[in-house]
């Protein structure tokens, strides 16, 4: 069974976790390479304009595997450097994967996002929580740090005050507290959960798509560059932006009082 299921719904691509027999646990030996394709196919698609990621069953993502911790088997297995180059090649493959997709990513978090769970989730770029949702980073109570860059997302999506009480801790949050410290954008109910994702990802679909991933990739490179690199970056991308006829359509669709009509041209 493959870890991760895609289904198309016109120009948005639905990627379920589908391991739900072990709470859709992160990674396996070859998660990386599976996030990696998914990805990459998504990168290289000009017909998808935006992604979801969630998780089958009862869980997002219960994130690693216990079992596998306590036997020092799969990727805990042998000795600190074999460990380390598999975080390198397995986890940081996942994250890069998902740090890395061009298009926007809403994560629709249907139940525990745990640890590597929690900071896959972190990585979208918009996230709807089912009330059900609980999210934490318990990776202190096990004796460890984050291992996939959590500690440099976490301070981005809650702030470093609140990030460092869920990392010193190992405690988890619920679906509200995490609405309340910007974690997630919404809450609401299990049973319409994954229908909101997806209005909300049919209004992103409609926009030009050549501006959605411009408009993203300039976001990402403002959270590190200064004011003037982002300046001299947005100059030149809104440049290529103004020779599209997306463009042109959607100044036409704003004169003409009617919604635009993107093809991504």
């Amino acid at each position: 069974m493959s870890l991760i299921e895609i289904e198309r719904r016109g120009r948005i691509a639905v990627l379920t976790l589908n391991r739900p027999d072990r709470l859709n646990a992160l990674p396996d030996l070859d998660d990386g390479e599976a996030f990696a394709g998914a990805c990459d196919a998504i990168n290289s698609d000009p017909q998808i304009s935006v992604a979801i990621l969630t998780g089958a069953g009862r869980a997002f993502s219960a994130g690693g595997d216990l079992k596998a911790m306590a036997g020092r088997s799969a990727l805990f297995e042998g000795s600190g450097a074999a460990i380390r180059e598999r975080y390198r090649r397995v986890v940081h493959r996942i994250v890069r994967s998902l740090y890395g997709l061009e298009v926007p990513l809403i994560a629709a978090v249907n139940g525990p996002a745990m640890g590597l769970g929690c900071d896959i989730a972190g990585l979208a770029d918009i996230r709807l929580a089912s009330s059900e949702a609980v999210f934490g980073v318990p990776f202190i109570k096990l004796g460890l740090i984050p291992g996939d860059g959590g500690a440099w997302l976490l301070p981005r999506n809650v702030g470093y005050a609140r990030a460092a009480e869920m990392l010193f801790t190992g405690n988890s949050i619920d679906a509200e507290t995490a609405l309340a410290w910007g974690l997630v954008n919404r809450v609401v109910a299990p049973g319409v959960l994954m229908d909101e994702t997806v209005k909300l990802a049919e209004e992103i679909a409609g926009q030009p798509p050549q501006a959605l991933r411009m408009g993203k990739a300039l976001l990402r490179q403002g959270r590190d560059a200064s004011f003037d690199q982002l300046l001299e970056m947005s100059a030149a991308v809104q440049a290529l932006a103004h020779l599209t006829n997306d463009h042109l359509e959607g100044v036409q669709a704003v004169i003409e009082k009617r919604p635009g009509a993107f093809n991504g041209n």
